[in-house]
């Protein structure tokens, strides 16, 4: 496989691991509805999310630097509606 190849099966399963949250974000947006998630598991998602951003950012791949940027800003807004109507 090509080097562009590996990058583009990279991007396809970045985008569609990171749009998986965002039907949720949005639930958890608009109705706060956030009682049955648990905080600590999104906190922990979310930590785990930032050291694969950091470790994309030392490897220098996009696609995983761009989809942990996204799908940490996606988990950090449900975070910030679980400690607000939680």
């Amino acid at each position: 496989m090509s080097p562009l190849s590996t990058e583009l099966l990279g991007g396809l399963a970045a985008l569609l691991t990171t749009l998986c949250w965002l039907p949720q974000t949005l639930r958890a947006i608009r109705h706060r509805d956030v009682a049955s998630l648990s905080l600590v598991t999104f906190g922990v998602f979310s930590a785990g999310i930032f050291l694969w951003l950091i470790y994309g950012i030392l490897i220098g791949s996009w696609p995983v630097i761009l989809a942990n940027v996204f799908t940490l800003a996606l988990n950090l807004a449900i975070v910030v509606q679980k400690l607000r109507h939680g």
